[in-house]
């Protein structure tokens, strides 16, 4: 979900259905959307890799770090094919600093020369907020301003957006439920407005005390909180025990009167079992919920793996709840626009 709503922001756009076919290696025959679905699969084995590296409050103080921004990009773009040669006819390499100014419509960043100073001062101010709501608000404001210093010549905005993520996982305010990305891209243009309006200079001598606009920042940093509130009421809502065991009994309805498929409604007590415990069971327990004869569980069983309801690590193994791409419609309304659409 958040490689869609990442390559979504920067105009990158792939379809849920083209990200999941790109996890099984099968890419499209169109270079530039088999570009896109690499891009899509770098962010998820990045985001996956630094969700473990830098994990708990040990972490903080390493991704406000030099060495940390420069990791998340080194994880983002090592294996990418998209981006790789900017318009400019520079290559972009993994984790270096830019070798020259730059100028991104109206903003000047800071010069080459000056990035490393300004990344220690941005790590050494904002890694020393307590944590709780101080930690949230510099996680924020570090956003903004990690733009504005613009370490990368190719690749800041998705560095910015995973370094939130991580920095929210890392204090634990996530668990693997929710992230801002999907809040950030609802309205793409809301979120560069208020990113640029905290790039301007200084209004008055009542508007804070830098060079910045600190009306800008804190305007950004209340779109930022307000976002992150908005995407933690969202998935309460998503995952809201007793509404997922009736969204579960639409789509085996779906399943069985629309796809003619061999997924049986008998299923519905074990899937939302599993939807609740988070656990594996034996494929026994799971025949014995469904109330039906050894042999037609045996088939359902077979039936709802194959239809990616349930997954194994092996076969005859235990099994686990699944969400195959096409229940998401029905299981998560929302959470992905377009989820339902497929792609021959």
């Amino acid at each position: 979900m958040n490689s869609y709503y990442s390559n979504r922001i920067e105009g990158q756009h792939t379809l849920p259905c083209e990200i999941e076919k790109a996890l099984v290696q099968d890419f499209s025959n169109n270079t530039e959307l088999a570009a896109k679905q690499h891009l899509a699969i770098a962010h998820i084995k990045a985001e996956e890799t630094l969700e473990q590296r830098y994990l708990g409050e040990n972490s903080v103080k390493a991704l406000y770090s030099i060495s940390g921004i420069q990791d998340i990009h080194r994880e983002l773009f090592k294996n990418s094919v998209l981006d790789s040669v900017n318009n400019n006819g520079e290559v972009l390499i993994p984790g270096e600093l830019r070798k020259r100014d730059v100028k991104l419509g109206h903003h000047i960043a800071p010069r080459h020369q000056s990035v490393v100073d300004f990344l220690e001062r941005w790590g050494s101010f904002y890694s020393s907020a307590r944590r709780g709501e101080r930690a949230v608000i510099a996680m924020a404001a570090s956003h903004q301003r990690l733009g504005w210093i613009h370490p990368f010549i190719d690749g800041n905005g998705r560095v910015m957006r995973l370094h939130s993520h991580l920095m929210l996982h890392a204090h634990g305010h996530t668990n693997g439920l929710w992230s801002p990305l999907r809040g950030f891209a609802r309205n793409t243009d809301q979120y560069y407005s208020f990113l640029a309006n905290a790039d301007q200079a200084r209004q008055g001598s009542l508007d804070g005390r830098g060079k910045l606009s600190e009306k800008g920042l804190i305007a950004w940093i209340e779109y930022v909180i307000d976002v992150c509130i908005d995407q933690v009421q969202f998935m309460t809502s998503m995952l809201n025990f007793e509404k997922m065991k009736s969204r579960l009994e639409a789509c085996l309805i779906y399943e069985s009167t629309v796809l003619k498929s061999s997924v049986r409604m008998q299923s519905l007590q074990g899937l939302h079992y599993l939807f609740l415990s988070g656990e594996e069971i034996a494929r026994g327990d799971f025949k014995t919920m469904t109330g039906l004869g050894d042999r037609v569980a045996t088939d359902l069983i077979g039936a709802l793996v194959r239809s990616g309801f349930l997954k194994s690590n092996r076969q005859n193994g235990k099994v686990r709840f699944g969400i195959p791409q096409h229940s998401l419609r029905f299981l998560f309304p929302h959470l992905w626009p377009e989820a339902e659409i497929n792609i021959a």
